[in-house]
């Protein structure tokens, strides 16, 4: 009987969704122009295996797949059915091959981060040799310090007893073989215990008042979206959310809020999943009238899988935007200026299989010539300045493929664009694609630092915006250079900079400048600055989500041409709903279980308020250095 209730209220979710929204499309909505809709969305994938059973089992497929998918994420909670069919969250994470801290044990014993101190042209090429020769997996680099995980098979880890400590001593010595003699004495433990940190990154169930509230049938939020004891502990950005909590979500807010909101698909990934996209904005309703290109901003995450606070970032930006409008000036101004194209996860199977085997997981999962070394990095297949210098190595994390766009999910992204901009009357203005970790703010270009950008200016104009912005909101400071900036050096009394370890020609950034003419284009590395890396707690997940949002809010006012650091432009201010507004969502929701309501609250915006005195002499600057 339980079982049936989940059932049909999934079913009254789908029928809202049916009734509320067109049809889901993967391409932009005709606008009056008698284009026809390309096929419809499909969820062919979950992320989240249920296990084989008997015929009872299967008969009970949805049950087990709703709510164990979706309310075990969201709220914790286990399913009320027959007790041969109960699965506790640990079973569950243990039948992904991801929750077991054995399994983990079992992958990543001893591993650890190590983070290298560079000084000079001579040290960088020889830990890039090295790494490469040993097929280490370097983290994070900038023009001060390398990060890189090394595998037990390069690790040696003694502990030994003095009076009364434990002192532990890392032995490196495959790498530190093939390094300079300064190397083998600059390098400090970041990540001790990797495991353990891998572990505290995935979901943990909710806390005891939270289930108690949603057993007892109390409202998981009010009909604002608001939480009702605050921001802090909305339960969808309490966790990160695996791809099969992300897709419904999406369903659920574009039926929500047809007026401004629709879900499309990219396209397919190589494995056949759609990458899912939010576009929000506010279109003219008169086809007759004459429409100029429709100015556009795309806003990606997710194209290294493990970059897991890229994908909860980009979706608390599009929540915070999509409960905005008509309540916030300032929002609903810029979904009326652009549409914005939110895209979670670019890479949705290296996502998926970053919470089903294996964490740190960068690639996506198309075949190469190797069968044992499996993924292209998304980031360098792109077609400009297409570097295939490692072509012939499938098992370098930085592994471009065989040819220009052989990654499907590149090509389908490329693909996607061009047609906005060919068919369908779009013109790409803007261009953030977020990563982690270390706290930059990239301009282009990341193929060589010997070809500056056109726009050079410009672009590190509007950086200076974003990054004050971040400061303001937050405090944190994000650093802003060249993509193609890495080990700087002194050479002859001058500052001689190098190019990055990790990154060269192929990436998003160069070819959405370049190929397409997006002015401002950035790629935006997330927090930290290493203390955790690629396994932020899920504690920053508000706090980070809130810098971006800041920092796109500016982006948007700068790119409107209106004054970015005046209280009238930058503070959000969040209005109530209306009564007919409130009256349509308290409907929508009552044909959700309690549990799913809980994953779904507001966002708030929050204030942008810059209270430091040289804002009006930057201003001044910037604005005399725009060209």
């Amino acid at each position: 009987m339980h079982c049936r209730n989940y059932v049909l209220s999934y079913l009254l979710l789908a029928l809202v969704a049916l009734i509320s929204t067109p049809p889901w499309v993967s391409a932009v909505p005709s606008r009056g122009h008698g284009r026809a809709l390309l096929p419809p969305f499909q969820l062919p994938h979950p992320v989240l295996k249920r296990p084989v059973g008997d015929k009872d089992d299967e008969d009970r497929g949805w049950c087990r797949r709703f709510y164990d998918i979706v309310i075990q994420r969201l709220a914790g909670k286990k399913r009320e059915c027959k007790a041969k069919d109960e699965i506790s969250g640990s079973q569950i994470r243990q039948q992904s091959n991801f929750g077991s801290l054995s399994n983990l044990r079992a992958r990543y014993d001893e591993d650890i981060v190590l983070r290298f101190n560079i000084s000079s042209i001579d040290e960088a090429e020889a830990l890039a040799e090295a790494t490469a020769v040993l097929f280490l997996d370097i983290w994070e680099s900038n023009n001060e310090w390398v990060d890189i995980r090394l595998s037990k098979d390069v690790v040696r880890v003694n502990h030994f007893p003095y009076h009364d400590y434990l002192f532990t001593k890392f032995q490196v010595s495959p790498l530190l073989g093939l390094l300079p003699p300064s190397l083998q004495r600059s390098h400090t433990p970041l990540i001790y215990d990797l495991t353990q940190a891998i572990s505290q990154s995935y979901p943990s169930p909710s806390n005891k008042d939270q289930s108690s509230q949603a057993s007892h049938g109390s409202p998981a939020f009010t009909h604002d979206l608001r939480a009702p004891s605050g921001i802090a502990e909305n339960p969808f950005f309490s966790n990160y959310q695996p791809l099969s909590v992300i897709v419904p979500w999406m369903k659920l807010l574009a039926a929500l809020f047809p007026s401004h909101v629709t879900i499309f698909s990219i396209g397919l990934s190589f494995e056949g999943r759609d990458i899912p996209a939010f576009r929000l904005g506010v279109h003219p309703t008169n086809p007759e009238l004459p429409q100029a290109p429709r100015k556009t901003v795309i806003i990606s995450g997710g194209s290294h899988a493990r970059e897991w606070i890229s994908v909860s970032t980009v979706n608390y930006m599009a929540y915070s935007f999509i409960t905005s409008y008509g309540k916030s000036e300032v929002v609903t101004k810029l979904l009326e200026e652009f549409d914005w194209v939110f895209i979670p996860t670019v890479n949705v199977d290296g996502y998926v299989y970053t919470w089903e085997s294996d964490r740190l997981w960068r690639k996506n999962k198309q075949d190469t010539t190797l069968s044992f070394c499996r993924g292209i990095d998304l980031d360098r297949s792109w077609g400009f300045q297409w570097d295939g210098s490692s072509r012939g190595n499938p098992c370098s994390e930085s592994f471009p493929g065989e040819f220009a766009f052989q990654a499907v999910e590149s090509r389908r992204l490329a693909e996607w664009a061009k047609n906005e901009t060919d068919n369908n009357n779009a013109k790409f203005v803007g261009f953030l694609d977020f990563h982690s970790y270390s706290q930059q703010i990239l301009y282009p270009y990341s193929y060589s630092c010997s070809n500056l950008p056109p726009s050079l200016e410009n672009l590190e104009e509007l950086a200076m915006g974003l990054a004050k912005a971040i400061r303001i909101s937050s405090g944190e400071l994000y650093g802003i250079t060249s993509a193609c900036e890495g080990t700087v050096s002194m050479r002859n009394g001058k500052r001689v900079v190098h190019p990055r370890m990790e990154t060269g020609g192929g990436s998003a950034l160069d070819w959405f400048y370049h190929e397409v003419g997006v002015r401002y284009a950035y790629q935006i590395k997330l927090r930290d600055t290493g203390s955790y890396g690629f396994l932020l707690p899920k504690e920053n997940i508000i706090p980070t989500g809130e810098e971006a949002l800041h920092a796109i809010t500016y982006f948007g006012k700068f790119l409107e041409g209106g004054p970015p650091f005046t209280d009238e432009s930058l503070v959000t201010e969040m209005g109530e709903p209306t009564k007919d507004e409130s009256k349509r969502v308290q409907t929508e929701q009552t044909a959700l279980e309690p549990e799913t309501r809980e994953g779904i609250s507001h966002v708030e915006a929050g204030d942008l308020v810059d209270g430091d005195d040289d804002a009006d002499v930057l201003t001044w600057e910037l604005r005399r250095r725009r060209r």
